[in-house]
């Protein structure tokens, strides 16, 4: 009987295995080389997971030979053809190139076999585009490293000296590629720009001094009445000598109230008289200025276009200024992404918080980030905690912009409502409203009980510990004990056991 149902279940494991056996479908392997795009079919599968433990240098070309068989192969024309078709495969997206090898190879001999890819992105974009079964592991990539290693074998008319060219002028042309198009390309831009306009208000501020300087000489009453450089600087432009002011129509440049205290002025100023020459440079330096001050406003609005769409949730949360500024003392978009927001709170303020480390004082609250408009318009008690929360809604949003593929601001649309309701509340804490804190204002205390305004001992009560009531109450019998004469040694000996 135990040899009779032995027999039946050997019988029955067999029947299984090969039905199993016959269930199995072959496996191919896309395999890209800088050439062109091979097709392998794989012989055993089995035998293929005991060559994924195997390294190159222990396996024979003959026995890979008879594993993989190659069934198709496309050759590149040129390496211009290699270079857009690697493009579009870093992107994620299928070349044109390859989807028409596969239509051939596999779709039109109707294949419905599992193929096998070393790249995710390449084997979603084949599956979205052509709806053909993919399959990627982890075991996978150590037999496309051998087959990397034997291509030259397993690739029948492919030379090694042929496929070192081709490799050689697809790496140079993704290197121009990855230059031309990177992302910190883009940074560098910003950097630039951000620069520029802080070095170009530098240099504005020192050309318009010495313009009231040396203007100041024929015209001083001009400086106290005009304040703003723009416009003193067409004034002088439009003006030239001062008795000319009179004659001179300054309603497109000042209101009416102001032109005619200028004009009132002039007649009567105290300044002295210049030359020619003088006027003439004096109208050049002034051209300058009007100059510098127009390309500045051309700046940031490049600066504002660039910023909305490379960080814009940064930006809507501290404003293309702010946010340019953070891009360019981090370096990068990517590596301002990295910082935590304990850092980007404090960035500009590096030297203020080592001084203050060494000489164990406060560290400061705020660096570039001071400049948003949330932290300078918030009252001085808060902006140390309108500060803190800014920077950790920052450090979400510059991750989104950097590592996020989304060119919307919703987030950063988000966050600063959050913020705003922050400082609402935060405001309302500090003048005691409702829905915040309570007053810090001090209440005046109730009037004593008993004894006609007095001093009430019975209303007194103090919840002391179990020790300090034991000696209380052990003091309470040697004051009895001395008042009837006794002798008080045992009270005196339990304050001892204490």
């Amino acid at each position: 009987m135990c040899i009779r149902d032995r027999y039946q279940r050997r019988v029955h494991g067999i029947i299984k295995e090969a039905h199993i056996f016959s269930k199995q479908k072959k496996m191919f392997l896309l395999f890209e080389t800088p050439a062109g795009y091979a097709l392998f079919e794989v012989g055993d599968q089995k035998k293929l997971k005991k060559l994924e433990k195997l390294s190159p240098d222990t396996i024979k070309p003959d026995a890979l030979d008879q594993l993989l068989s190659l069934k198709a192969f496309y050759k590149f024309k040129d390496t211009k053809e290699a270079l857009l078709a690697t493009q579009k495969m870093i992107a994620g997206k299928l070349p044109k190139t390859l989807e028409k090898f596969l239509n051939k190879n596999i779709i039109s001999q109707e294949i419905q076999e599992n193929i096998a890819v070393a790249d995710k992105k390449i084997g979603k974009a084949i599956t979205e585009k052509l709806g053909l079964p993919i399959s990627h592991s982890k075991q996978l990539d150590e037999v496309f490293r051998i087959i990397r290693y034997f291509q030259n074998t397993l690739i029948s008319g492919l030379s090694e000296d042929e496929l070192k060219s081709m490799t050689l002028g697809l790496a140079h042309g993704l290197s121009r590629y990855k230059v031309s198009f990177s992302s910190e390309k883009v940074d560098t831009m910003i950097i630039q720009a951000i620069s520029l306009i802080d070095d170009l208000d530098r240099e504005t501020n020192n050309y318009m001094m010495r313009l009231r300087e040396w203007y100041g000489w024929h015209f001083p009453e001009l400086g106290k009445i005009v304040t703003d450089s723009l416009t003193y600087s067409k004034i002088v432009k439009a003006v030239g000598f001062r008795q000319h002011t009179s004659k001179t129509d300054l309603s497109e440049i000042l209101p009416e109230d102001i032109e005619t205290e200028v004009k009132q002025a002039a007649e009567m100023s105290m300044g002295s008289d210049i030359s020619d020459t003088d006027k003439l440079l004096i109208e050049n330096l002034a051209d300058q200025i009007l100059e510098l001050t127009a390309y500045k406003d051309s700046l940031n609005e490049y600066l504002k276009n660039r910023m909305a769409a490379i960080a814009p949730n940064l930006t809507t949360m501290v404003g293309e200024l702010v946010a340019a500024r953070l891009i360019s003392h981090a370096g990068s978009i990517v590596n301002l992404a990295k910082f935590p927001a304990s850092t980007i709170q404090i960035f500009g303020a590096e030297k203020a918080l080592f001084k203050a480390m060494k000489t164990k004082k406060n560290t400061p609250k705020y660096g570039l980030i001071y400049s948003a408009s949330i932290v300078g318009g918030a009252s001085t008690k808060i902006k140390g905690k309108v500060a803190r929360s800014l920077a950790a809604k920052c450090s979400v949003c510059i991750r989104v912009d950097a590592l996020g593929e989304s060119a919307e601001s919703e987030i950063g649309n988000e966050c600063r409502q959050y913020i705003e309701s922050r400082v609402r509340f935060l405001e309302n804490s500090v003048n005691g409203e409702s829905g915040a804190f309570k007053s810090s204002k001090p209440q005046a205390r109730p009037a004593p009980r008993g004894n006609n305004g007095g001093y009430n001992a019975d209303s007194d009560f103090s919840a002391l510990p179990k020790l300090q009531q034991n000696f209380v109450s052990s003091g309470d019998n040697i004051g009895k004990r001395r008042q009837d004469g006794q002798d008080f040694a045992p009270a005196q000996k339990k304050f001892k056991n204490y």
